[in-house]
């Protein structure tokens, strides 16, 4: 006899509850986003009555998470950037310099004085006194080298030393070139990554497209400029000594110096020491907020070593300015009042709410290593989402229907318990897709419209079973137990090969090839569940209630 125990009925009841639940905000997408949109004006703007009314559109209590739409479904901006990683070579050797100047200075009574000579970004040439002493220049430069660290291991030296005359040349060897080079790319993707996301975007795609280049595609986003207003900053945050005050960029001061505008005090230039106390990547938090005055502000806090330089500067330069400066501008140089202990503080200026705001997120982001230049941007607009939202509606009402005749025609009663399966599974695909936070585009329609197609297989081969077993002449309670028993190996072997395959797809891929996949291994979960349990389910209610003698299948 068969038979379910009611434990599992419970189980599978409640399943399909919360997968309907889940999937149920998508009916309402237009409201509910619109709510989700009041939202986030109530926090700034306050609440207004236009404001809860859209908010009282969808029950709190009741799950509001949603399918994300892709680029190609909901619009968006799209940009292809090359990444200038001859930049990194530069601050390379710029940073080199002072190593290389520490270490001859040691041995100066065989080299004599020292002297940096212009030279390409990406050598350091430097020219010393004494040319007999050459050898001994050379041998201790070769003694700043490091072995190569890569994403593939560590091995090698970083730098090849030469020299000709009086003069020292010192370059970055091939390998840390390409070493640099794809540490470069990673940390701007990170950057970028983290950049996105802060503004909150769901799902952007960032990804590295050759050598030199990144992808990114951010769906929601106005415009392709927007986009690159947020990325293309450099928020590069550094903590000046001030030497002087000047009215034009070429004051300068003694030794080695950087002449910077104020941001906010027009014709007034600051003449600061070159060497930062502190810099921008030892911040750890950096989070908007209101100076004493109420005006917009931003705090800061460094990690334990940048706390501590700023502790000891603040507590040796009291009564000294300090220039706070961003993007090679002055956005601030107050005056040293006393010992800051703690590696916490703030940054004021003329900031407005969104200035304040934007610029928190730059700085917990980071600073990007290097210049990027935007070699395609495009703006996908909302219009042509909708047309490919419509053709895929239209791709999979037709296999829907398509399905749904099919098994009708060819399996009755028992088809449309298939059939009432099929329109449960795709419901709780679209729960699971709005649990993770997925984002649906084109590609993710197809693995849908496939995953239809697919969804009955597994009743065909049971209902195939049970129309088998009817012809051994044994009872009908009996044929649909064992149908479903000599089928369920089958289901299962078939499915996981094409989970498998899904898993791979998701896991090598990227893009519009992971949109598919995700659609794909989730319906095949779903259309297991259902094909297994639902609709035998289905079958065995309708069983106890009628209690045939007969069936057709």
């Amino acid at each position: 006899m068969i038979q379910i125990e009611a434990w599992k009925r419970v189980m599978i009841w409640l399943t399909l509850a919360v997968g309907l639940i889940l999937a149920a905000p998508n009916l309402f997408y237009d409201r509910v986003e619109k709510h989700n949109d009041a939202l986030a004006e109530i926090e700034v703007l306050g609440t207004t009555p236009e404001r809860e009314a859209d908010r009282a559109r969808w029950p709190d209590f009741l799950p509001s998470g949603l399918v994300n739409l892709g680029l190609d479904l909901r619009g968006g901006a799209h940009l292809l950037a090359e990444v200038q990683v001859e930049d990194v070579y530069a601050s390379r050797m710029n940073g080199m310099w002072f190593d290389v100047r520490d270490a001859l200075r040691e041995v100066r009574d065989q080299v004599g004085t020292i002297r940096r000579q212009p030279s390409p970004d990406d050598e350091l040439r430097v020219r010393i006194s004494q040319p007999e002493g050459l050898e001994t220049a050379l041998e201790t430069v070769r003694g700043l080298a490091r072995p190569i660290v890569s994403f593939t291991g560590v091995g090698g030296s970083d730098i090849e030393v030469a020299g000709q005359g009086d003069v020292i040349t010192i370059q970055l060897t091939v390998e840390e070139k390409a070493a640099t080079d794809d540490r470069t790319i990673q940390q701007s993707l990170e950057i970028i990554r983290r950049r996105v996301d802060e503004v909150g975007t769901r799902e952007p795609t960032i990804q590295r497209q050759g050598e030199d280049r990144i992808l990114i595609q951010v769906p929601g986003v106005g415009s392709a400029q927007e986009l690159k207003d947020l990325i293309g900053t450099t928020a590069q945050l550094t903590f000046h000594p001030v030497v002087g005050i000047g009215t034009s960029a070429d004051d300068t001061g003694e030794g080695r110096t950087v002449t910077y505008p104020s941001i906010d005090e027009p014709g007034v230039f600051y003449v600061l020491e070159q060497s930062p106390v502190v810099t921008g990547e030892q911040l750890t938090d950096a989070q908007p907020s209101f100076d004493q005055n109420g005006r917009p502000a931003v705090t800061f806090r460094f990690n334990p070593a940048g706390a501590r330089d700023f502790g000891d500067y603040t507590a040796e330069n009291i009564g000294s300015p300090f220039a706070i400066v961003l993007d090679e501008e002055v956005i601030s140089a107050p005056t040293i009042q006393s010992h800051i202990p703690g590696g916490s503080g703030i940054i004021t200026g003329n900031f407005t709410i969104e200035e304040s705001t934007n610029l928190a997120v730059l700085l917990r982001a980071g600073a990007l290593p290097a210049e990027l230049t935007f070699l395609e941007e495009r703006t996908i607009g909302p219009e042509l989402g909708e047309d490919s939202i419509e053709a895929g509606r239209i791709a999979c009402l037709v296999a829907f229907a398509a399905v749904l005749v099919f098994m009708a025609a060819s399996y009755g009663l028992f088809g449309i318990f298939a059939n009432i399966a099929l329109i449960l599974n795709i419901a709780l695909i679209f729960g699971l897709l709005s649990l993770i936070g997925a984002t649906l585009t084109l590609p993710g329609i197809a693995g849908i419209v496939l995953t239809i197609g697919m969804a009955v297989d597994a009743n065909v081969l049971v209902f195939e079973r049970i129309r088998e077993e009817l012809k051994t002449a044994k009872g009908p309670a009996r044929a649909i137990e064992l149908g479903y028993e000599k089928a369920l190996s089958a289901i299962i072997d078939a499915n996981i090969t094409t989970f498998i395959t899904a898993v791979i797809l998701f896991a090598v891929g990227s893009g519009p090839v992971r949109g598919f996949s995700v659609t794909l291994g989730l319906g095949i979960l779903t259309s297991v569940f259902t094909a297994i349990y639902v609709t035998r389910l289905l079958i065995v209610i309708w069983f106890e209630r009628k209690r045939p003698r007969t069936i057709e299948v």
